[in-house]
């Protein structure tokens, strides 16, 4: 899975919130890289900083130091229009499906919208045509594109979600922690529509879950985080195999795994 230029490369990656002699370090000098096609897990406790990597790799907020670079190109450094123009290839998955949809527009009007922002699929039909085709994707029905938010399960919403960060047709989606609002009857559902679409779309991913079972199941690495900082990076039968580090260690006990190698 190596190629000469990866997809997404994060370089010393730094952000800091507050302002002063001691702000808070939510991302400190993090590297890593995501091959085309592959799936790379973010975990760690809650506010070791996962959330606020994926929204800076997306320049949903902005770096206090370090680079990101999409295909060698620094997104920083990229103007407005640029940037704008780049967002189609760049998605992601909000972890709250219930905050993340408008709940006074249909959900046709919601697919659209993001159609529309990119000018793709453009005329009326071309559009009803891609939406029905994205509903069907992730697995609800075309008639489904009248209906408002509040008409849906959770997880349909995170399933409309996902069609969404799809509409543009995304090389590179963020997955931010898509599980952690849903009941765990249908949490599995989530988890394996992700898993086919990977691989029937060829999607790049960054998988953010404090949930080791999920993403020893979905991802190809992982990236351990802890306060900010980079504890490990191994292959995801590395790491479940053998974890290097003491504080991955840590996270198999916390999350109460049945079958620790620690």
């Amino acid at each position: 899975m190596t190629t000469a230029t990866p997809l997404i490369e994060v370089r010393g990656l730094k952000k800091y919130f507050g302002s002063g002699e001691r702000p808070v370090r939510a991302v400190d000098d993090v590297s890593f890289a995501i091959q085309p096609g592959e799936t790379l897990g973010l975990v760690g406790e809650s506010g070791s900083g996962k959330s606020t990597i994926g929204r800076t790799v997306l320049r949903l907020l902005e770096r206090t130091e370090g680079q990101v670079l999409y295909r060698g190109d620094d997104i920083g450094a990229l103007s407005g229009e640029r940037m704008r123009k780049l967002r189609s290839k760049l998605q992601i998955i909000f972890q709250d499906p219930y905050a993340s949809l408008n709940p006074k527009m249909r959900i046709g009007a919601i697919l659209g919208e993001a159609l529309a922002t990119h000018g793709l699929h453009k005329g009326a039909a071309a559009r009803d045509r891609r939406i029905a085709e994205l509903l069907e994707t992730v697995g609800l029905r075309a008639e489904h594109a009248s209906r408002f938010p509040h008409e849906f399960s959770g997880g349909q919403r995170q399933r409309i979600g996902v069609a969404r960060a799809l509409a543009v047709e995304p090389e590179f989606i963020v997955a931010d922690e898509p599980l952690s609002a849903l009941d765990v009857s249908i949490q599995s559902q989530v988890i394996n529509l992700l898993a086919d679409l990977r691989e029937r779309l060829g999607l790049t991913m960054l998988f953010i879950s404090h949930d080791l079972d999920v993403v020893e199941y979905l991802c190809d690495r992982v990236v351990v985080l802890y306060l900010g900082k980079v504890m490990e990076v191994a292959t995801t039968d590395e790491l479940f195999a053998r974890p290097a580090h003491p504080y991955t260690c840590l996270l198999y006990t916390s999350d109460a795994a049945d079958d620790t190698p620690c």
